[in-house]
């Protein structure tokens, strides 16, 4: 069924669908539909697997988030966002993780400090956040990174509750608040973040979803609606029977202001629906990013870049909107990942208990397929709360593989006799070449099956040894650094990319390598997955390949340039008009003032 069919079949189940839960005051999420006839997923045999370890304890972090245990309202669910930046530009990817007060600690003024952490290069991290100058504490949820001001240094945005903050990267290892110099505060409770530049000017723009409409001073906690339950407990109010609090475009001045433009580039979402994720990612091929948001209990959004300052909503129209069979379900996690090299992005979706993960195929001219139990992710995603996602090759044999992490939003939950519990262990699937996934979960490694209570998740090199590996932040507890052991004799190459013309950091560049008789694109992405950044170089496995053919790089300026026959396990430096040039060279000078 191509996308105007299905527009036309789903309209009036979906005004229905829309009409019930509009309607209607209680808490819960949709009903499970049961999965189809048939459907079925597969352990992963006859392959190596890559063990996924935690070593966490060996890495001098410490964090832990703050934590009510009684999770008694919606906002104390919903953090623990995790940034993956070099802010130091030294080549090696330090962390950032974000923290929120419970309610009962912010109606006493007090705060939760998130903490970056340095990394030493061998393995272990250093507590650098007093120098960092990172102290605007708020009721944080996530972040993104994006450098606004095209100085060469990766600049920090985090959304919070009530108002956000944009961090300047001075350059020296420290940051200013700029917010209210830029103009990007927001102030309304704002979840995921991403920059892109969507009108092709050289500067990155923002994109900002918001949950709820949610206020210290009005709170709807247990007991505030007779009908906060879930399965007959009584849980946290909200999101549904809250009003939505709409979306932010802030368009970048080049001048260090922006200028919100959410309403006439039209996607304000004026009808309020509970944005959790988005990312902008170019879906079609036109060199112009597009924004998809996932929202929570409401349909998703996607929006086409139009190419004239404005977007068009065709999330329904594309089959990104809702489920195979018309549903709208919880939405959290965003994953973008050309899985089986057609060339074209497409999408991974992590949703609530009973609602299985959605992966949405990329057929071309804005239209997905939903062949989340066809490909076998559907399945094992039932019975858990997933949040954090992301595509990313694991075993190097140039194939995207799947990771999501879980967790239930209600402690309640454990007082029932039956369902996942509020501990969950996490989601892998490996990629077998043909369309589908089989399930790792249970074969790399014991950290995997250990029952955690995670949101964000990032990905990226954190060791610089070729493999990429996991970091998972929990809202009960510390997080996860899981190393990632790689499978022997499977080569890679990874590029870091710096724009000219382009904006600095290469946001929405698209990469197309051929090596080893495969195809492979990828492009550069701020945001995304849960609330979470990971890393902005650009990761390609190349199986038994020991060079590559050809690199074709199609920057954001609309300028193309190829590069031919690299050596496999290196990283590459690229700047745009230049080709391939020592790390020095697309490092920066001196920051730019704030």
């Amino acid at each position: 069924m191509n996308s105007q069919s299905r527009a036309r079949f789903l309209a009036p189940f979906l005004a229905i669908l829309l009409f019930a839960t509009s309607s209607s005051a209680q808490m819960g999420h949709n009903a499970a539909a049961p999965p189809p006839p048939g459907a079925k997923s597969a352990t992963c045999t006859g392959r190596p697997i890559p063990q996924l370890e935690d070593i966490t304890a060996s890495t001098g972090i410490h964090f832990t988030h703050t934590s009510d245990p009684s999770k008694k309202y919606i906002v104390e669910s919903m953090s623990g966002g995790v940034i993956l930046i070099d802010y130091d530009r030294d080549g090696w990817l330090d962390i950032y993780f974000t923290n929120a007060p419970t309610v009962e600690m912010a109606m006493k003024g007090e705060q939760s400090r998130g903490m970056l952490y340095h990394n030493n290069h061998d393995g272990t991290f250093t507590d650098v956040t007093a120098k960092s100058g990172l102290n605007s504490p708020c009721f944080a949820m996530g972040g993104a990174v994006g450098d606004y001001d095209n100085d060469g240094w990766p600049d920090l945005y985090v959304t919070c509750l009530g108002g956000n903050v944009l961090y300047h990267n001075n350059g020296d290892g420290s940051f200013t608040d700029v917010t209210k110099k830029a103009g990007v505060a927001d102030g309304r409770w704002s979840a995921g973040a991403s920059f892109g530049d969507y009108d092709g000017d050289g500067f990155v723009d923002l994109m900002v979803v918001n949950y709820v409409d949610f206020h210290l001073n009005d709170l709807p906690g247990f007991g505030r609606f007779p009908n906060c339950k879930y399965r007959g407990i009584d849980v946290q109010c909200g999101p549904r029977g809250l009003k939505g609090a709409g979306d932010s475009l802030f368009h970048n001045n080049g001048d260090g202001t922006f200028t919100d433009v959410s309403k006439a580039a039209g996607v304000d979402d004026p009808n309020g629906y509970y944005g959790l994720g988005v990312i902008w990612a170019d879906f079609n091929n036109s060199g112009r990013p597009d924004i998809y948001v996932t929202n929570d209990s409401t349909p998703k959004f996607l929006y086409k870049n139009e190419g004239n300052g404005k977007f068009k909503e065709i999330g329904l129209e594309s089959g990104t909107a809702v489920s195979e069979d018309g549903s709208e379900e919880a939405s959290m996690g965003i994953g973008v990942g050309d899985y089986n090299h057609t060339g074209r992005p497409s999408l991974f979706i992590t949703n609530f208990e009973d609602e299985d993960d959605l992966l949405y195929r990329n057929d071309g001219n804005y239209d997905f397929t939903d062949v989340s139990y066809k490909s076998g992710v559907a399945l094992p995603s039932l019975p858990w709360v997933k949040w954090g996602a992301a595509f990313a090759d694991f075993d190097n044999d140039g194939w995207l593989d799947l990771i999501a992490v879980g967790g239930h939003v209600y402690p309640q939950v454990d007082s029932l006799p039956s369902g996942g519990g509020y501990r969950e262990p996490k989601l892998l699937h490996f990629n077998q070449k043909d369309g589908t996934f089989c399930d790792a979960s249970e074969q790399a490694g014991p950290a995997l099956k250990e029952k955690r209570v995670s949101r964000g998740l990032a990905i990226g090199d954190l060791f610089n040894d070729g493999n990429i590996d996991v970091v998972v932040s929990d809202i009960d507890g510390g997080p996860m650094i899981l190393k990632n052991h790689g499978v022997p004799g499977q080569h890679w190459v990874s590029f870091e990319l710096a724009g000219t013309k382009s904006n600095r950091l290469a946001l929405n560049a698209r990469l197309k390598v051929v090596a080893g008789g495969m195809t492979q694109t990828d492009e550069v992405h701020s945001g995304g997955s849960y609330l979470s950044q990971n890393d902005l170089r650009e990761h390609f496995g190349l199986g038994v390949a020991t060079k590559i053919d050809s690199v074709e790089i199609r920057w954001p300026s609309g300028k193309v340039e190829t590069l031919t026959n690299l050596g496999a396990d290196h990283y590459y430096s690229v700047l745009e008009g230049l080709g391939i040039v020592p790390a020095e060279r697309i490092k920066p000078g001196p920051a730019k003032k704030p």
